[in-house]
Order: structure tokens, then C-alpha cells, then sequence
């Protein structure tokens, strides 16, 4: 990494961490606070909203690679639609935008990239001739929204949601370095990386700042698009990512399944996932914020690094990866009252 990109990371960071600083003295002065209810996972009333500085300062870390030439106007274009996500999370945090308002920008922003970026062209789907694309583009557009949420559905103790994100964006940017993608998506990757953690810093438990819906939203979605991008061009396959993911994406996953086959009313907010169920069991959000970072560096970053370096390979290692976490999930009690 070079001089130029290394100072850029530097300053988005540094930018992160004060605009941190900023939105929690807004957030008090305010009353823009997080208070305790039946379904939190926290004690005390808490100012939200600091996922504002992670988008702001990782939007001057991107521009800045644009300027560079490091970050071409296409992705960059692609990327802009986390702003949307970001403007109706924070809309959201202030006001409680309705939940059809929220789906509908989440929808239009993820056809908005998939419009932008185009859609993957999955061997799975080889010999459907002109079908192939659409029936791509609709699971883009699905995966997009859904990863949008998932990071809305997690973010429940702190220092959770915020160490995925670093863990997938860091994990992403070395995967696509050793693969030789695209010099800028991996630049962009990083930006990300650092960017959330400037925010960690005062999200760390016990947390002094709580993200919002501004913040886990436009991660969830700036990660899929990045992710997206990469595939797209060669340095990463797409299967890589449900690995980087597997954390996330099983707790959700298993808990919402769970829950639909019991008849609840899956949709609304609840405390039934696993790491609430753990939160709850050891009295304390940081052994569980840590046991996920441990997860993710031992067992799902070297099973993502095989499946990277070799691609034919990628769906036999999401599954060696997912299935252990699975289980953990259901041992954990994941979608149970």
C-alpha cells in the first residue's frame, strides 16, 4: 500500500473517531438516546447515531481515492447509494420512519447498484440464455436488502456490529490484495475498515455511543455493494463473503427460521438471537463481542483465504465453514423465547 493510500486510511479514521466524538455531544444535547426497553440488551440510556460519522468520514476517504484516480466513478457511483441508506437511518433515528418508507429507499437503492454495477453472472444459472441475467439481478437486489438488515438485526450489544464490519471489510481488502483485484475496491475496503473502527473506539463495551439505524444499515449495504463490485471483477468469489459473513449471516438466519416455524410474528423486534441469548447467559456484551472476533479469525478468515485461492472449492468450504456455526447457533438458543 502506498504512501498516499496509508495517510488517506490514517485520516479517515481520525475522521471517524472525532466525528464520533461530535455526534455523541449532539446525541446528548439532543435527547437523541437509546433508552433501555423490554427487548434491549443494555442498562442505561444511550446516545445513538454515531454510524453518521463512519458514513461521512468513509465517503471523504472514497472521495479523496476518486480524485486520486484510485477508485473509479463507476463503483464510486454504485457506493453513493449507501447514502440514501444512510439518510433514511438516520431520518429513522430522529423520527421512526415507517417501515414501508424504509423498504421502499432500501429496494430502490439496491436496483439503483445493480443498475449501476450490472448483474453476476452465475454459473449456476448457465443455459437459462437471456432468464440468466434477470434471475441474477433479482438475487442481487435480494441480497442487497437483506444484508441491509441483517447488520439492523445484530447490531444488539456492543461492539458487535462493529467488529464484523471491520472483520469483513480488512478480511476483504487482504483477499482481494493477494488475488490482484482491483487496486481501488480493495483501497475502498480499507477506507471502510477504518472508518468503523474510529467509531469502535466509543462503541467499545461498555459502549458510549451506539451506531443507529444510520450506521447498520449503510454497513450492511456499503459492504454488499463493495463486495459485489469485487466478485464482479475477478478478485473475489461470491462465495468468499458468505464465509467473511458466517456469523451474522447464521444467527440471522437460523433465528428467523426458527421463529417462522413456531408462528411468530417474525417481523417484529425481538431479543431471540443467539448472541442475546449469550449477552444475557454471561451477564456482559464483551466475552460475546469477543467470542465472535475469535470465531471470525480462527476459523472463518482461513477458510476464506482457502476458498479464495481456490475458487472451485469456495461452495465446499461455505459449507465446512457454516455448518459448525449452525450448530453453536442452535446450542446458543438462537430463535428460542
Amino acid at each position: 500500500m502506498s504512501l498516499v493510500e496509508t495517510s488517506i486510511l490514517l485520516a479517515t479514521f481520525c475522521a471517524s473517531l472525532l466525528g464520533s466524538r461530535v455526534v455523541r455531544r449532539y446525541a446528548l444535547q439532543s435527547k437523541l438516546l437509546d433508552v433501555p426497553n423490554i427487548r434491549s440488551s443494555h442498562a442505561v440510556p444511550t446516545p445513538r447515531g454515531g454510524g453518521l460519522a463512519i458514513a461521512l468520514a468513509f465517503f471523504a476517504g472514497t472521495s479523496a481515492l476518486l480524485l486520486l484516480g484510485l477508485l473509479d466513478g463507476k463503483a464510486m457511483l454504485a457506493l453513493a447509494g449507501g447514502g440514501a441508506i444512510a439518510w433514511v437511518g438516520f431520518l429513522d433515528d430522529h423520527h421512526q420512519v415507517s417501515a414501508r418508507w424504509r423498504f421502499g429507499v432500501h429496494l430502490a437503492a439496491a436496483i439503483f447498484v445493480v443498475a449501476v454495477l450490472g448483474a453476476i453472472r452465475l454459473a449456476v444459472f448457465r443455459g437459462l440464455g437471456p432468464g440468466a441475467y434477470w434471475l441474477s439481478a433479482f438475487l442481487a437486489v435480494f441480497t442487497f436488502s437483506w444484508a441491509t438488515n441483517l447488520f439492523n438485526f445484530m447490531d444488539g450489544i456492543d461492539g458487535l456490529a462493529a467488529g464484523e464490519a471491520i472483520f469483513m471489510a480488512a478480511g476483504g481488502a487482504i483477499l482481494n490484495y493477494v488475488n490482484g483485484g482491483d487496486v481501488g475496491l480493495t483501497a475502498a475496503m480499507a477506507c471502510l475498515s477504518a472508518a468503523t473502527l474510529g467509531f469502535l473506539l466509543w462503541n467499545w463495551p461498555p459502549a458510549r455511543l451506539f451506531m443507529g439505524d444510520v450506521g447498520s444499515g449503510f454497513l450492511g449495504f456499503t459492504l454488499t455493494v463493495l463486495a459485489f463490485a469485487i466478485s464482479q471483477r475477478g478478485g473475489v468469489p461470491i462465495g468468499v463473503w458468505a464465509i467473511l459473513g458466517g456469523v451474522f449471516l447464521v444467527d440471522a438466519s437460523v433465528t428467523l427460521i426458527r421463529r417462522m416455524i413456531r408462528g411468530d410474528r417474525w417481523f417484529e423486534p425481538h431479543r431471540t438471537h443467539a448472541y442475546q441469548h449469550l449477552a444475557r447467559r454471561w451477564h456482559s456484551h464483551l466475552p460475546v463481542t469477543l467470542l465472535a472476533a475469535a470465531i471470525n479469525v480462527g476459523w472463518l478468515f482461513p477458510w476464506a483465504w482457502y476458498a479464495a485461492r481456490s475458487p472451485a472449492q469456495a461452495m465446499f468450504c461455505v459449507v465446512v465453514a457454516l455448518v459448525p456455526l449452525v450448530a453453536l447457533a442452535l446450542l446458543a438458543g438462537a430463535g428460542k423465547p
